[in-house]
C-alpha cells in the first residue's frame, strides 16, 4: 500500500508536520510512504526578502511533485495534503498545484482514494479549520474519501496548553514571526492522523 504526503512549507513548520504524518503512516505494516513538495511559485529573490530562502534549502532533498509526477498520485492508495493557511484558505502554491490536477479529475484517477489534510497558521485562530475544509472541497470533487483526525486522538481536547489540531485534521501554530515550532502534542496529532489514514486505506483497499 502506498501513501503520498504532498505539502507546501515556506518556513518549515508544515514540513515538520508532514514528516510526522509520514512517520505515522509508515507505522502501518506494509505501507510505503512518499514525501512530495508542491512547486514553489515565488522567486528566490522574493523568498530571500521574506526570510524564507534558507528554510527552503532544508527541503531540497524532497522531490517536487511536478505535473510530470502527477501519475504518482494516481498510484497511491491515500494522499495527505499539507499547506499553511493564507487569510483563512489554502496558500497560493498549493492552490496552483491542485489546479494542475484537472487531468487526474477528468480521468477519475483519484476516485475512491483516501484523502486527508493538515495545516499551520501564525495564530491560534488563524483559519486552520477553514483552510482544511477548503482542501476537503477539492478532494471531494476528485471523489476522494475524506479522513480527518478523530477524537480518539484526545490531544486535541487539551486545555492546559495552546495547541493546534481539530477533528478536521492536525495543525500547528507557527507564531507571527515563525518563532514557534510544532509542539509535541501537535506532532503527535500529525502522526496519529498519518497512521489513521493508512489504516483506513488498508481497510478500503486491502
Amino acid at each position: 500500500m502506498k501513501v503520498a504526503v504532498v505539502f507546501y512549507s515556506m518556513y518549515g513548520h508544515t514540513y515538520q508536520m508532514a514528516k510526522a504524518v509520514a512517520e505515522g503512516a509508515g507505522e502501518v505494516e506494509g505501507t510505503a510512504v512518499e514525501l512530495r513538495r508542491v512547486p514553489e511559485t515565488l522567486s528566490d529573490e522574493v523568498l530571500e526578502n521574506m526570510g524564507a530562502l534558507e528554510s527552503q534549502k532544508v527541503m531540497t532533498d524532497i522531490p517536487v511533485c511536478t505535473i510530470d509526477l502527477l501519475d504518482e498520485l494516481a498510484e497511491s492508495d491515500a494522499i495527505v495534503f499539507g499547506a499553511p493557511t493564507r487569510f483563512g484558505t489554502v496558500c497560493g502554491q498549493m492552490r496552483h498545484f491542485l489546479d494542475s490536477t484537472g487531468g487526474l479529475w477528468s480521468q477519475g484517477k483519484l476516485i475512491g482514494k483516501v484523502g486527508s489534510a493538515f495545516t499551520s497558521s501564525a495564530t491560534q485562530h488563524g483559519g486552520q479549520e477553514s483552510t482544511i475544509l477548503s482542501l476537503h472541497t477539492t478532494l471531494l470533487h476528485h471523489g476522494m474519501i475524506i479522513v480527518g483526525l478523530p477524537y480518539s486522538f484526545q490531544g486535541q481536547m487539551r486545555i492546559d496548553e495552546v495547541s493546534g489540531c481539530s477533528p478536521y485534521g492536525a495543525s500547528t501554530i507557527a507564531g507571527g514571526q515563525g518563532e514557534r515550532t510544532p509542539s509535541d502534542n501537535e506532532l503527535a496529532g500529525a502522526r496519529f492522523q498519518g497512521r489513521f489514514v493508512a489504516e483506513t486505506a488498508a481497510k478500503l483497499h486491502g
